[in-house]
């Protein structure tokens, strides 16, 4: 035993149908130990929401493949798991906030009886019902909202609302892992920092472990201990947040990603945006993936496959440093 709560080993998963195969996820690695947070970050079309839902095996079942690889949470493969097993864990163990929350609750139940729902699934100790409704109550006030509007439909509530409602279903059961799709989305700045400053609250006060998804560097910066950058389904890049955000050799694409934050600091300084588009996924270049936007590109770049450099807790896939 190593000791981490989940481990992903040379994860591979593709989306086939009659048309096209779209290879979303390309042979990832990673770990993550009890009570870390792990930064999860990259372009949009990179692989990261596949990798959640592969890890909470919600795929598309008609064309949602994992080809290869293993994904281990406290020791046991959970892609072998029988399926009535990991209804269990799902939402038990392992919970997700989805990306976007105006879709994720159902508008015509009420959010008290849609977190009750998620409780009595899991209710291993036989609780009785006044016992699961005060535990509603619990956890509606643990993300500030009165319990007194449990009765209330999602249409009743603000964005900002409804995704600590989605927060709330996540976190009822107390799981050991959470995963966080940009919980953020759609919310202004103010009512963003206050959901981030709640799930980090939160985190602390029960223990969870995190993936946090995100595009978004500063919000990475804010809550993650380690970060990964993905790229064409690919981990770039990996290491300690003070690796990424503070170290040197960083993959030209991170690079990239920091040269597109506003400095408030320098207002006059344009910002420097990466050329071109992320590759197409039915069809991605041979070589490195980064290549064609790559500013430091060289024959061999074009030609074969990097393989990652190495230093203490940092890992860079990049041909400059082999």
């Amino acid at each position: 035993m190593s000791g981490k709560m989940l481990e992903i080993n040379e994860l591979e998963v593709m989306y086939k149908t009659d048309l096209e195969t779209v290879y979303a996820v390309n042979g990832i690695s990673l770990s993550l130990g009890k009570g870390e947070t792990l930064g999860l970050v990259g372009e949009t079309g990179a692989g990261k929401t596949t990798t959640a839902l592969s890890i909470m095996r919600l795929l598309p079942e008609n064309i949602g493949r994992i080809k290869n690889g293993h994904i281990l949470f406290n020791g046991r493969d959970i892609l072998t798991v029988p399926a009535q097993d990991m209804r269990k864990i799902r939402g038990q163990k392992i919970a997700m906030i989805f990306q976007d929350p105006m879709t994720s609750l159902n508008p015509v139940i009420t959010i008290g009886d849609q977190i009750y729902e998620a409780l009595a699934l899991h209710n291993d100790d036989g609780k009785k019902r006044e016992e699961i409704e005060r535990r509603v109550d619990e956890v509606l006030n643990l993300v500030g909202i009165p319990a007194v509007r449990k009765k209330e439909y999602p249409h009743q509530f603000s964005g900002g609302m409804k995704q600590r409602v989605v927060i709330a279903m996540a976190l009822t059961c107390e799981p050991e892992l959470l995963i966080a799709d940009e919980p953020t989305t759609a919310l202004d700045v103010t009512i963003q920092a206050q959901v981030l400053l709640m799930i980090r609250n939160l985190r602390d006060k029960l223990g969870t472990s995190m993936i946090m998804i995100s595009h978004d560097l500063g919000i990475v910066a804010q809550t993650c201990d380690n970060v990964a950058v993905m790229y064409a389904g690919q981990i770039i890049e990996a290491g300690t947040a003070e690796d990424i955000f503070k170290g040197k050799d960083h993959h030209p694409y991170t690079i990239g990603l920091f040269g597109s934050i506003p400095n408030l600091r320098e207002k006059m300084k344009r910002l420097s945006p990466i050329p071109g588009l992320m590759p197409d996924p039915t069809d991605l270049p041979p070589g490195c993936k980064f290549s064609p936007r790559c500013p430091h590109c060289m024959d061999i770049c074009k030609e074969m496959q990097p393989k990652y450099h190495y230093d203490s807790t940092h890992r860079v896939l990049c041909h400059l440093f082999g």
